[in-house]
C-alpha cells in the first residue's frame, strides 16, 4: 500500500519541485527584472518542455503534469511581468482577441465526441464489420482500412480502441506489436485530413483554419496506410491467422448512428453560422437524446482527458511564439517527429499562434508523427492500456518499424504532388491570394 501511495505522489513531487522552485531560483539569480533565459532560451519554452517530458515520463499522471505545467509558466509570467495578466490574456483586450473562445469550444467538442464516440460503438457497426472480412492478411489491412475511415470522424483514441478490441476477438488475443502500430498509425492517419477526426485538426477548425485546407493532408496519409498497413497486415497473419467471424445474431441500431450523423452535420452547420462547433454539437446531442439513451457517464470519463488537453492548449497560448523556427516544410517535417515525444496538441497550438503554414502538411505531420511511438499519441497511450505488451519503445521501433517508413514516404509524396502552401488563416479572405506560394 505504502509502495502504491509513493508512485502515486512521487511523480507530482518531482514535477512541482522542478517546475515551481528549481528552473524559476536559478533563473530569478541571473535575470531579475525581465523573463530570464538559459542558453538563450526563454523560461517559459524550459517549464513547457519540463511539461512535456512529464507527459512523456508519467503516462498515469498526465492531468496533474500538465496542471501543474500550467500553474508554473503563470507564476514566471507574474513573476517576471509586469504587464501580465492572465484575464486579460483569456478575455482579449484591443491587441489580443483572447483564447476564451478557442478553450470554450475546445472543451465543447472533447465532451461532446466522448459522447459520439459512445453512440457509435453502442450501434454495433463496428462488432458486425468483422463478418464480411476475409481470413487472409487482406482481412488485417481492411480491418486497418476501417479504424482509417473510422477516425475521420471519430476521434483517434476511439477510432483505435475500437480497432484494438476488434483485433482482439479476430485475432484470439494474440495481436502482434507491429499491428498495435498499424492501428494507432491508422487512427491517427485517418483524423489528419477531418476536422473532426482528431483534436490538432479541430483545434486548427476553431482558430479558423477552414476543413479544406487540412482536407489535402490525406494524400499522404493514404500513402501511408498503403505502406504500414500492408506490411502491419502480413506481420500480423504470419503471428496470427485470423479466426472465422462468428457474432450472426449482431443488430445495428440505426437511431444511434443517426444520432452520430446529426452530431457531426451540426458542428460544420453551426461552424458555418456561427464559428462555434460545439454549440451544433450539443445541440444534436439534446436533440438526440429525445431519440435514444444518452451515455452522459462518458462526460465523466472525459473529464481528466479534457483538463488535460486544455491545460497544455493554455501553456502553448502563453508562450513567445516570435522566438521559434520560421515556418516551412522542414519545419513541419521535425514536428512530425517530435510529436512522437510530445504530445502535438501544444505543438498545434503553438503553429497556429506562430502562423504561415500548410495546415494540411502540418495535420499530417503532427497527427500521424506521434505514431512512431507508442506514447507518442493519445491513442497510443489508450490502446496500450488494452495491450500492456506494446509498452516497449524496443519492440515498438523493432516491430513498428514500417511506421516511421510510412511517415517519411507519405510526406515526400505530399510535397511532392501538392507543394508547399503556407496560408495566413487569420487574414481575411480576400488577402489569401496575396500570400506567396512556395515550392519545396
Amino acid at each position: 500500500m505504502k509502495s502504491n501511495r509513493l508512485s502515486w505522489y512521487l511523480p507530482k513531487i518531482v514535477m512541482a519541485a522542478l517546475l515551481f522552485f528549481v528552473l524559476p531560483s536559478v533563473t530569478w539569480l541571473m535575470h531579475h527584472g525581465t523573463v530570464p533565459s538559459l542558453g538563450g532560451i526563454r523560461l517559459e519554452f524550459i517549464l513547457f518542455a519540463a511539461t512535456l517530458l512529464g507527459v512523456a515520463l508519467y503516462h498515469n499522471h498526465t492531468m496533474w503534469v500538465a496542471l501543474l505545467g500550467l500553474m508554473a509558466i503563470l507564476f514566471v509570467k507574474y513573476l517576471f511581468d509586469d504587464s501580465f495578466s492572465f484575464i486579460g490574456h483569456l478575455l482579449g483586450d484591443a491587441h489580443h482577441h483572447g483564447e476564451w473562445r478557442i478553450l470554450l469550444n475546445l472543451i465543447g467538442l472533447l465532451f461532446g465526441f466522448a459522447i459520439l464516440a459512445k453512440h457509435f460503438d453502442a450501434s454495433n457497426l463496428p462488432q458486425w464489420f468483422p463478418r464480411v472480412l476475409p481470413t487472409d492478411w487482406r482481412g488485417g489491412f481492411l480491418l486497418l482500412v476501417l479504424v482509417f475511415v473510422f477516425s475521420s470522424f471519430l476521434d483517434n483514441i476511439a477510432a483505435a480502441m475500437i480497432g484494438g478490441a476488434m483485433a482482439y476477438v479476430m485475432y484470439n488475443g494474440k495481436v502482434h506489436i507491429g499491428y498495435l502500430a498499424g492501428v494507432v498509425a491508422a487512427s491517427n492517419a485517418g483524423g489528419s485530413g477531418s476536422v473532426v477526426g482528431d483534436t490538432t485538426t479541430t483545434l486548427m477548425w476553431i482558430d479558423g483554419v477552414a476543413p479544406i485546407e487540412v482536407l489535402h493532408a490525406y494524400v499522404a496519409a493514404a500513402i501511408a496506410l498503403l505502406v504500414f498497413g500492408v506490411i502491419a497486415a502480413k506481420q500480423q497473419h504470419k503471428h496470427q491467422p485470423m479466426l472465422a467471424s462468428a457474432e450472426n445474431g449482431c443488430r445495428i441500431d440505426k437511431v444511434r448512428l443517426l444520432v452520430v450523423a446529426l452530431i457531426l452535420v451540426m458542428a460544420i452547420v453551426t461552424n458555418y453560422l456561427f464559428d462555434f462547433p460545439a454549440l451544433g454539437v450539443w445541440v444534436a446531442i439534446l436533440v438526440g437524446a429525445l431519440l435514444t439513451k444518452t451515455p452522459w457517464d462518458e462526460l465523466k470519463h472525459a473529464l481528466p482527458g479534457t483538463i488535460f488537453l486544455v491545460s497544455l492548449v493554455t501553456c502553448a497560448s502563453l508562450m513567445p511564439v516570435e522566438q521559434l523556427p520560421a515556418a516551412s516544410w522542414q519545419t513541419a517535417l521535425s514536428l512530425g517527429f517530435i510529436s512522437a515525444v510530445f504530445d502535438n496538441i501544444p505543438l498545434t497550438k503553438l503553429c497556429l499562434v506562430q502562423g504561415g503554414y500548410d495546415w494540411g502538411v502540418l495535420a499530417y505531420a503532427v497527427g500521424f508523427g506521434g505514431s512512431m511511438l507508442w506514447f507518442g499519441s493519445s491513442a497510443g497511450v489508450a490502446l496500450s492500456g488494452m495491450f500492456p505488451q506494446a509498452r516497449s519503445v524496443v519492440l515498438w521501433l523493432r516491430h513498428g518499424w514500417h511506421v516511421c517508413l510510412a511517415y517519411l514516404v507519405g510526406f515526400v509524396v505530399l510535397l511532392l504532388t501538392m507543394g508547399w502552401h503556407p496560408l495566413d488563416h487569420k487574414a481575411p479572405r480576400h488577402a489569401e491570394a496575396t500570400v506567396q506560394v512556395q515550392q519545396p
